[in-house]
């Protein structure tokens, strides 16, 4: 199963340090039955795109509670075996957690299939978008287009041999 954990370029960097993007219960998100309800589609890479805007709007809440953070959005798309990412039953009716999974046990960076970072040039509207998260939250619409802004920004797409580049230790 494909799932997309969401980080920030620090812990994409102490991933690559350690080899595992940590050890479960890992946040995560997957095209789950409730994403492919909400998204109304079949189709897989619709669905996999859905969930990885998922996985980007939990890294811009990354990024809003670690000032010191860079700010470009992190997402890791990596393979785990299908029974162990699992959609939390208590959370199926909660909008905000659609598509949000928990993966157990430990998850090796060399399961990554590809990593997905913002662009230099979104580093502004990503830096908008995270201090305006909290007022969007609470229902500030000008707050939420703010934050919305950071979404027109296409996550790009890295192999995972490029890690050590983006994160400044390539040589």
């Amino acid at each position: 199963m494909r799932v997309y954990v969401p980080l920030t370029l620090s812990g994409l960097a102490e991933a690559y340090r350690t080899g595992e993007l940590g050890a479960g219960p890992l946040l995560a998100y997957a095209v789950t039955p409730a994403l492919r309800e909400w998204y109304l589609s079949d189709d897989i890479e619709e669905l996999e795109y859905a969930a990885l805007n998922r996985a980007a709007l939990a890294s811009l809440r990354l990024l809003a509670a670690d000032a010191g953070a860079a700010r470009r959005r992190v997402v890791v798309a990596v393979d785990v075996a299908d029974g162990a990412a699992v959609a939390d039953p208590d959370r199926a009716l909660d909008p905000s957690a659609l598509g949000e999974v928990r993966v157990t046990g430990t998850v090796r960076l060399a399961k990554a299939a590809a990593v997905h970072v913002d662009s230099d040039d979104a580093e502004e509207d990503v830096t908008a978008a995270a201090d305006a998260l909290k007022a969007a939250d609470a229902g500030d619409d000008d707050a939420q287009f703010v934050v919305d802004g950071a979404e027109d920004h296409e996550l790009l797409w890295y192999a995972t041999q490029e890690i050590p580049n983006l994160v400044g230790l390539g040589g």
